[in-house]
Parts: structure tokens; sequence; C-alpha cells
């Protein structure tokens, strides 16, 4: 009995080369969002474009995103894992480079599209991949390594980018993504397993139809509402609502269909699955809410530039940085309840300072801030993006990895656009210290509600410490056996 427990934490190398594979791409796009993303009015200026315009930069990325994320099941059912993230990841290049060379802004948001069509199959099968290679176990670990980054991503993507503005054209911003989707072809040739033969699977037509023009109608209202109006405009109602509808009916179409519709939606009657996708939700509103509101605060209120702005956020990324491996040992120990409890109460914490500051708050306090908010967003992330694969059989890892990557990116778009639609209130009728004051408010009141919701978890995994001989059988098939994914 004493050698089974450390062998049971042991994690297989070759998972650590099938996480090391995949993680080189996956730094492509997490790097490439936010790089761009303080990039637009260099891009408007540049391409004699408006701001309106050029929005559709990422917009048109968001949305290309939104199509392709539910078709990365069936596909790597129809393809296989090894080749259908070299597809992907072949294609994220030939968009980077068409990206770098643009003549205009038609032509940028163009290839944005193509970037965002191989970016939204990466995303969810990058989840997939690790977690089939490890069989479910020791899943809090490997995902503190598998979010690494979007733990960088946070920290180096808006000091990248001021560097790249402020020395380069900005056309080095895409050519910035060449190494490692180049490296990372090299290395899921080498280190990937092998696919079996091409399988002819049907696609659920209908699904898609429902699904990919849904969640595209949920994702462009949301982003539409951060203009003047809010959520009352006629280009945020319409879409919105008709995405919804959609979304609904596909639900309805899934159950009837049950396991050979696009997205196998019975998977939510699963708990862990189902409650990690709302806290993904949450932490998505949490995270990328305040990551509108921080630099502007820095730019706008206290008139840093934006290499300032990005440089002063880094503390928030080291904090996610430092919490991560913790949180992922822990996560496999403990569950996922108590940390994200005290993840998001911890985040509520480096928030709050926020809610006080104005244009002469200490520096210095508010980077302290931000480190301990960072750690708080490294605890709450890693158990849920673990928990939400615990129990599941291996052929519905896919699904689930399109679920928690639909909340996610969703959560996110939604967080956004709410804090600019209050921030852009505030300041219409405030000073903007009130403003800025006021919304980060709104931010500390989402982490109090994912404080709340925590307790609705799961805890402890019932195999955590039990070793013995019933608890560590293999179950064939289903995610924390000892049976390897390659394929």
């Amino acid at each position: 009995m004493s050698d089974a427990k450390p062998e049971s934490t042991k994690v297989d190398p070759a998972v650590w080369r099938a996480v090391g594979a995949v993680l080189v791409g996956g730094l492509a796009v997490l790097f490439d969002t936010t790089i761009v993303a303080v990039a637009l009015h260099t891009l408007a200026h540049d391409l004699h474009a408006s701001v309106a315009t050029i929005q559709w930069v990422t917009t048109g990325y968001l949305l290309a995103l939104g199509v392709t994320i539910p078709i990365a099941g069936w596909a790597q059912r129809v393809l296989g894992g090894k080749r259908l993230w070299m597809i992907a990841l072949a294609l994220f290049l030939v968009g980077s480079i068409l990206s770098s060379l643009a003549w205009s802004a038609g032509s940028l948001i163009t290839f944005r599209v193509v970037q965002g069509i191989g970016g939204g199959i990466m995303l969810p099968l990058m989840s997939t991949l690790v977690v089939q290679a490890a069989g479910g176990k020791n899943l809090g670990r490997v995902m503190s390594v598998v979010s690494l980054p979007a733990v960088l991503g946070p920290i180096l993507g808006p000091v990248v980018g001021g560097l790249i503005l402020k020395h380069l054209h900005w056309s080095w911003m895409f050519w910035v993504n060449v190494p490692f989707c180049v490296v990372g072809l090299v290395l899921a040739l080498i280190v990937l397993p092998k696919d079996g033969p091409v399988r002819r699977v049907p696609l659920d037509i209908i699904g898609f139809a429902l699904m990919a023009p849904g969640l595209v109608g949920v994702l462009w209202g949301i982003s539409n509402s951060s203009r003047t109006g809010g959520f009352g405009r006629t280009d945020v109602l319409a879409p919105l609502i008709a995405g919804l509808v959609l979304l609904a009916a596909f639900v309805a179409w899934g159950l009837r269909r049950t396991a050979r519709a696009l997205v196998d939606v019975r998977l939510l009657k699963h708990w862990p699955l189902a409650s990690s996708s709302l806290l993904l939700f949450l932490s998505g509103v949490t995270l990328y809410g305040a990551m509108i509101l921080l630099p502007l605060y820095f730019q706008e209120l206290r008139g840093t530039s934006v290499l300032m702005a990005g440089v002063l956020l880094v503390p928030q990324g080291l904090g996610t940085l430092a919490s991560r491996s913790l949180a992922g040992t822990l996560s496999d120990v403990m569950g996922a309840r108590r940390l994200v409890l005290a993840g998001f109460l911890i985040v509520l914490l480096g928030t709050l300072p926020f809610g006080f500051a104005d244009a002469h708050t200490n520096e210095w306090w508010l980077m302290a801030a931000l480190f301990v908010r960072g750690i708080g967003l490294g605890v709450v992330t890693i158990p849920l993006m673990a928990l939400g694969f615990r129990g599941l059989e291996r052929s519905e890892v896919p699904d689930a990895s399109i679920i928690t990557r639909i909340a996610s990116q969703v959560g996110g778009s939604f967080g956004v656009s709410v804090l600019a639609v209050i921030l852009a209130g505030a300041a219409s009728t405030g000073s903007l210290a009130s403003a800025f004051q006021q919304s980060f408010w709104w931010a500390v009141g989402f982490a109090g509600v994912g404080v709340l919701v925590s307790f609705a978890l799961p805890g402890r995994p019932p195999d955590a410490t039990d070793l013995s001989p019933q608890a560590s059988a293999p179950v064939r098939g289903r995610v924390g056996s000892p049976e390897r994914a390659g394929r």
C-alpha cells in the first residue's frame, strides 16, 4: 500500500511530452489575442479606417471562434486528434502570415477570420488531447501546466504589444506567432501519438445550423453592447435574442438526437461538468471584465502609455503564475469546492482596492493588489478546468471541452461588455475617477457571486486519498482510469 501512493501521484512522462507539444502552439493563440487588443487605435490610423471598422479585427476573430468551436469534437472523431491539431495550427500559421501582409482594414479582418477558424478548433482540442493522454489522472497538476498560455498571455501580451507598437511596424504583432506555430507543428508531428484511419462520421448538420449561428449571435450581440446605448441597442437585442432562441432549439434537438448530436448536451446532467461550466462563465466575467477596466484605468485616469500600462499589469500575471502549481496539486487532493471558494475570495480582496482608487493612489499598493488578485485567479481556474472532466468517459471528453470553452468564452465577452457599458454610463454622469470606482465595485460584486456559487461545487473526489484496490481498479474507457488515450 505504501508503494501505491507515490505511483498514483506520478504523472507519466509521455503525458508531459504531449502537454509540451500542444502548449507551444497554444501560446501562439493566447499571445495573439492579448497583443492585438492593445493595437486597435494604431491599426485604425495606419489602415485609414474608423475605430468602428477596425473593431472588426477583434470581432471577426471572435465570431470565427464561435463558428468553429462547436465542430471541434466532430472533426476529431473524423480525423483524429493529431491530424486535426496540426491542420488547425497550420491554418492559424497561414492566417498569421497573411495578417502581417494585410494592406487594408478589410483584408486584415478577413485574415483574422482565418486565424479565428484555426484558433476555434485549437482551444477546445488542446484540453481534449491532454485529458485523454493523461487518462484523467492528476488532472489538477496537468491543467496547471496546460493553463500556462492563459497565464502568460495577459502578462507578456500587452508588454510585447506595447514594445512592438513603439519600436516596430504593427505587422510584427503577427510575425511573433510564426516561431510558435512552426515549432508547435514539429513537436506535434514527433510527440503526439499516431491517429487511426480517417473515419466517416456523419455531421449533425441541423445541430450545426442551430448552434454555430446561435453562438455567433450571442457573442455578436454582447460585443455590440459596449457601444453607446448599451444593451438597449437594436444591434444588441436582435442578435442576442435570436442567438439564445437558436441555442435553446439546439438543446432541444440535441436531447432528441442524444449521442449523435453535434455536442452531447446530456453531459450537463453530469454535475461536475455543469457546475464547473457555470463557474468558468463567472471566472471569465471576473477575469476578462476587469482586464478591460485595468488598462483603461492606468491609461485614461493616470495618463500612462500603453507599454507602461502593460508593465503595471504584470504583477497580476505573476500572481497567477505563482499559484497555479500549488492549486493544481491541491485540486487533485482536496477537490474543487474549497479551492474555488478561497480563490474567488482572494480575487474579491485583490479587486477591492480599485473600488477606492483615484488618479493619485500609490502604484505600488495597486500592483500588490494585482498580485493578490492574480493568485486568486490561478486558484479559481485550474480546479475548475480539471473538475469538468472528472468521471467522464473518454469519448465524452471532446464534447466536455467544447462546453467548458464556450462557457469561458461567453463569460469573458459578457464581462467585457457589461463593465464597458457600466463604465461609459458612469462616466457620462460623473467624474472619470468615480466611474472607474463604480465599475470596479461591479467587478467585486461578480467575484462575490462566484463565492456564493462555489458552495454548489462537488466536494473532494472520492478517490483523492482512497487507494484501496476497489478504488483504483480500472474502469474501462472512463477518464480517470489507467487506460491511455492516444487516439
